[in-house]
């Protein structure tokens, strides 16, 4: 299980902030839709080795006129249920409040370990202010500014020692495909129909499905392991946000995943949560081979799956190179053809391109269409390497890195893409200065 710490409170306690300076430094992911998804963020920190998932929740609130209060709560609700761990932040400046004990009186609910975070102690005077928050019984208080930093490494270096020890993966090496998407598209049936047997329970309600599960695949030359995603037991004390835990379920399978099956219903199509999820994969830099369910039930004639695709790639822009394969689980159609894709797209992100196919490649592409000048600047790219990371990344030296725009790097991944497999597989492309040898 993925160590995932919620960040609670009510408003205006400074969540926010310190969210951003846990995940600053990786770009954090924000669904930010308008009406019940307030203030949603979901991002990523490392500290000493360790990498966890951060949440930022919207402030917790009752009794007040705010229309969206009622969400809220329950966003903080649905967080504090799936977190490893809670930071409770309040304000030393303004002292406890009614909400702060409305918060603790629901924590005190939960048997989840809770840090105590004193915000906005920007200075020493104000450390003595902290005090007063012993009254809860949660211990000590990290006294912290998190718009300074003041305090955050002693509290992160307490919050790493409460996630379990990494313990060896009897998969270690196979690869990792999990099934993603929102309840009700197939993916617990999809598992079951593969593994042949009824690992997660199916039923037309969507999220009935129990927690995660992980079930080693061996059977017709394929080897790798599926985890099933939906994963949402109903609790009574938790009125559940199905939006909410569909995102953060997949967020936790997305981060261990090599690559993600992405679903859709055919019948509803692709929105506005898909996209999210989507673009949570991307964000990961995952592997994803999109699957369309339920294709047996639609109405079609000979141009739908090319309209049905059309539409995808154009919603998904700017990363559309991703394989779109056209599926009904019950009738078990194009499912051998889902895992063969899967397979080649855990190859291209996991393979390496030589650096001389690259340069002899790309190189005349980027001479025949160079970077635009700017200032009256040329700009002139020597050099293409793929870095030694995990995931595809690829580095191109040049004069002056800073006036490469975006567009032309959009450019240079296109053509990254017509010339080498990297199908399915999302890509960074970075520009460095000529090192000294090119010079």
């Amino acid at each position: 299980m993925s160590n995932i710490v919620a960040i609670v409170g009510r408003p205006n306690v400074g969540k926010s902030t310190l969210f951003n300076r846990l995940t600053e430094s990786r770009q954090a992911i924000v669904d930010e839709q308008s009406g019940v998804t307030r203030d949603r963020h979901y991002g990523f920190s490392e500290w000493a080795g360790r990498t966890f998932s951060v949440i930022d929740t919207g402030g917790y609130v009752r009794g007040s006129e705010d229309i969206f209060e009622g969400e809220i709560r329950k966003q903080v609700e649905i967080a504090i249920e799936e977190a490893s761990v809670i930071m409770l932040v309040v304000d030393v400046e303004s002292g406890i409040t009614d909400l702060d004990d409305a918060v603790v009186k629901m924590l005190r609910k939960g048997k989840k370990k809770i840090f105590l975070v004193a915000n906005k102690v920007d200075n020493p005077q104000r450390i003595p202010a902290a005090a007063e928050f012993y009254k809860f019984g949660l211990g000590e208080p990290y006294c912290i500014s998190s718009v300074s930093g003041t305090g955050t490494g002693e509290l992160l270096d307490a919050l790493i020692k409460e996630f379990p020890e990494d313990t060896p993966d009897p998969n270690e090496g196979l690869p990792k495909f999990a099934i993603i998407g929102q309840p009700n598209v197939g993916k617990s049936s999809l598992l079951n129909m593969l593994v042949g047997e009824e690992r997660s329970i199916v039923t037309p309600i969507a999220g009935t499905t129990r927690d995660t599960i992980n079930k080693r695949y061996n059977k017709f030359g394929f080897d790798f392991v599926l985890v099933d995603t939906a994963g949402i037991r109903r609790k009574a004390r938790v009125k559940e946000d199905l939006e909410f835990y569909s995102v953060l379920r997949s967020l936790r399978a997305i981060e261990d995943a090599d690559v993600c099956l992405f679903m859709l219903d055919a019948e509803s199509g692709i929105n506005a949560q898909d996209l999210a999820i989507f673009h949570l994969i991307e964000k990961n830099r995952k592997g994803v081979v999109i699957i369309v369910n339920k294709w047996d039930l639609m109405e079609k004639d000979q141009d739908s799956a090319k309209k049905f695709t059309e539409t995808i790639r154009q919603k998904i822009t700017p990363f559309s190179d991703v394989p779109i394969i056209f599926t009904s689980v019950k009738t078990k159609q194009r499912i051998q053809k889902t895992l063969e894709t899967a397979v080649e797209v855990f190859q291209h992100r996991r393979d390496r391109i030589p650096t001389s196919k690259l340069n002899e490649v790309l190189l005349p592409i980027i001479e025949g269409t160079p970077p635009p000048s700017t200032k009256g600047k040329h700009i002139k790219i020597k050099y293409v390497t793929q870095l030694p990371t995990h995931t595809p990344q690829f580095a191109f030296f040049c004069n002056l890195p800073q006036y490469i725009s975006e567009s032309y790097t959009r450019f240079i991944e296109n053509k990254m893409r017509e010339n080498f497999p990297l199908s399915g597989v999302p890509i960074e492309i970075y520009f460095r200065s000529k090192v000294k040898e090119e010079e």
